[in-house]
């Protein structure tokens, strides 16, 4: 047998109460949300409390603003992450049992959904307060990616999103049935831990550049790019990370095994790559904005 990794024997469940029949459970993935979003609005809170990282000496919200907009956002990513898995992934069945469409308990959520659910948020509230969008951007993009790596550790430690096979020593055997559905392995069938490779490009690096932009190179004083490298950052390590994931089921067949939603055979682009280069786009395009920007008002 090839060397690899056992999956770890940790539950996705913290602990379970009892209540009246019913069985309360707060599971991993909940916690992940719930810790990446303050971890992320204290860290925004740090770099407000700081006048000199921002462009003119002036932060664009106080902290009040910031707790406002927190409800708003949390109401995006539920709201779109849940509505984006729908459209993008699991459109037709959820056209036929469209009362399973809020039933969020039941897992399936979206990146792309909850990403543009909370620009929407982000978009109604500033408007509605005078904040001034690209900076507000900026300070809520620098905590994203953390919520982003503990939610890929959630994933994890729930056994999902696995990667695809492989033979590398830490390859690792998730007990799952369909993860153990493998073509032409004989035995227990490794797959790539794309779930903590997502964490650590999407999570650590992404975080430790933004950080070091804001903080050391001055990069909240063009308001927008910040938000740029994130939107682009992001783009970049999913489509890289898309070539050891798994495609999701409803897009495999016997005539295209790697599940690409465009192309056939070895080469081709998944769903989440697809989803994923109109960011890169977006992200480069933001940040050839926000500087040109600065520049034509340094000019005048």
């Amino acid at each position: 047998m090839q060397a690899a990794i056992p999956f770890p024997d940790i539950s996705p469940e913290l602990f379970t109460i009892s209540l009246f029949g019913i069985e309360f459970a707060l599971r991993w993935y909940a916690l992940a949300y719930i810790a990446g979003i303050i971890i992320a609005w204290r860290i925004s809170l740090h770099a407000l409390a700081r006048p000199g990282l921002w462009q003119g000496n002036t932060p664009p919200m106080d902290r009040r603003q910031v707790e406002d907009l927190l409800t708003w956002i949390i109401i995006g990513i539920v709201l779109g992450g849940r509505l984006g898995f729908v459209l993008f992934y699991q459109p037709a069945y959820y056209l036929q049992n469209p009362a399973e469409i809020l039933m969020v308990w039941q897992g399936g959520m979206a990146f792309h959904g909850g990403f543009l659910g909370v620009v929407v948020a982000g978009w109604l509230y500033t408007r509605a307060q005078g904040i001034p969008r690209l900076a507000a951007g900026d300070a809520i993009a620098l905590g994203v990616p953390v919520g982003l790596m503990l939610g890929r550790i959630a994933n994890f430690i729930n056994g999902e999103l696995w990667g695809r096979q492989t033979d590398l020593p830490w390859g690792v055997i998730f007990p799952q049935p369909m993860a153990q559905d493998c073509p032409g392995v004989v035995g227990l069938c490794a797959r790539h831990p794309s779930q903590l490779y997502e964490a650590v490009l999407e999570g650590v690096v992404l975080l430790g550049l933004m950080l070091w932009l804001a903080y050391r190179r001055g990069a909240l004083k063009v308001p927008g790019q910040v938000t740029g490298v994130f939107i682009a950052g992001y783009g970049a390590a999913r489509f890289v990370v898309e070539y050891f994931r798994q495609a999701d089921p409803q897009f495999i067949t016997p005539d295209n095994p790697m599940g690409f939603v465009i192309g056939a055979g070895e080469v081709g682009l998944t769903m989440g790559q697809v989803l994923s280069l109109p960011m890169v786009v977006v992200g480069v395009a933001l940040i050839l904005y926000a500087r040109g920007r600065v520049r034509a008002s340094a000019e005048t």
